[in-house]
């Protein structure tokens, strides 16, 4: 498999490097050297009911940044993830995208030449406190232009109450897919609605697909870096989900290919879902309602999963409007350690930089995200760099749901993937 993996996390010399606010390409002014107003789209890390949306630690920091920069001012949308990405691909479609992109994928537009490189952006030390594996995973023919935003981990959560009253030991989570099985049939049998949360839908389908091809043995490319979409281990995962979990009834009623990541979120917090694979921020909802739950590794075929799968979301700069000196700046200053650290602390996220890192690792008060970060040494992420990939993953989102519903044979599915995957890869490579 293909792994980024996170390298470095202690760079010496590096802490606080983030406090530059200098743009590597000069003033905070448009090309003629009037005030800017940035176009900022980003994406919701809020849950619905939560009270946390993104849109006001964006508004905070739009207005420290004006404070420092008079001649730049910041307009932010925030949208929700079941929407950004495909709200940004229809401003650039209509010609009209916004300065700053904070979403799921940035090499297509930086193989169409529409993003700057991250080196006209920002000055070398902010370049430089970034994780190493993260920039790395953020080039496209070795220059990067994606900037990672924020990262996670996933881990198997699980209501102990529920594991209690079903007669599963609430220490003793399962470490196989059999195990796995066995406990949400008898969780089934004690009456919880939904034995195992299974998010097909258009919002969480890549995340959760992939956690289960990596249990399964398998990933979305090979060493090589090609696609195996419909490798007989993939092939096999699906066999086993569509038979083995959603043919037996043990995802609840809702089809999962229309089922999303806060719905059973939502369920998690209100004590319907006994298991489900969860990134951090789930901990917060589940602590607001009151759920007494623990964490374990992913459940893997034949034990624990061998690696997790990590996330990292993409900041990103268009040239289209040619205000890269003041998009820099703001860049700059949103990664600044303090404004960094403020983001991830929110959501119990993992931060992209060393600096702030080093900080979560050293924070008592986020003593829960070392797990996450624990994780981080053998987290595999999404084939980002491929210029291919977001429409690869907009056709996941799209059909994956199909292939455990009954009486569908997975491979056909996962084939269809594969062919589309070669061809978007043949098609970004030859532009």
């Amino acid at each position: 498999m293909q792994r980024r993996r996170f390298l470095g996390m202690a760079a010496a010399g590096l802490a606080g490097a983030t406090g530059v606010t200098a743009s590597a390409c000069g003033g905070g002014t448009g090309p003629g050297g009037d005030d800017v107003t940035l176009k900022v789209v980003a994406a919701d890390y809020g849950d619905p009911g939560g009270g946390n949306g993104s849109q006001a630690y964006w508004d905070e920091l739009a207005r420290g940044f004006r404070k420092k920069n008079p001649g730049v001012a910041v307009d932010v949308t925030v949208l929700s993830w079941n929407d950004v990405d495909e709200k940004v691909a229809a401003m650039v479609a209509d010609g009209e995208p916004p300065d700053i992109a904070q979403i799921g994928s940035y090499a297509d537009y930086a193989a169409q030449g529409r993003l700057y490189d991250v080196a006209q952006l920002l000055p070398i030390p902010v370049q430089a406190d970034y994780l190493p594996a993260l920039a790395d995973a953020g080039e496209v023919n070795r220059a990067q232009y994606g900037l990672p935003f924020v990262s996670s981990t996933r881990l198997l959560f699980y209501n102990k109450a529920l594991f209690a009253d079903a007669g599963i030991d609430p220490d003793a989570p399962p470490r196989s897919w059999a195990e796995l099985r066995s406990a949400a049939r008898k969780l089934k049998a004690d009456g919880v609605p939904i034995p195992y949360g299974l998010p097909l839908g258009p919002e969480e389908a890549p995340a959760e697909t992939m956690m289960w091809l990596l249990g399964g043995g398998g990933s979305y490319t090979d060493n090589g870096d090609s696609y195996v979409l419909d490798s007989p281990e993939n092939i096999a995962t699906f066999e086993w989900l569509r038979d083995e979990l959603v043919g037996a009834g043990l995802t609840g009623a809702k089809a999962p290919a229309e089922t999303n990541r806060q719905d059973v979120f939502d369920a998690f917090g209100r004590g319907e879902v006994g298991m489900l694979n969860g990134h951090p921020t789930l901990m917060q909802q589940a602590d607001r309602q009151g759920v007494e739950y623990g964490t374990a590794v992913l459940p893997g075929r034949n034990g624990p999963a061998g690696s997790t799968m990590g996330v990292a979301d993409w900041a990103m700069a268009f040239k289209a409007n040619g205000n890269g000196d003041a998009a820099g700046k703001f860049l700059a200053y949103a990664f600044d350690v303090d404004h960094h650290y403020d983001f991830v602390g929110r959501y119990d996220l993992l931060p992209v930089t060393t600096s702030a890192s080093a900080r979560m690792r050293a924070d008592d008060a986020h003593q829960n995200m070392r797990r996450f970060l624990d994780q981080l040494p053998t987290a595999e992420f999404y084939p980002v760099g491929k210029v291919s990939w977001g429409k690869v993953s907009a056709e996941i989102k799209r059909t994956i749901g199909r292939a455990v519903e009954e009486g569908v044979d997975p491979g056909n599915i996962l084939r269809t993937l594969q062919q589309t995957a070669e061809t978007e890869e043949s098609a970004g490579a030859a532009r």
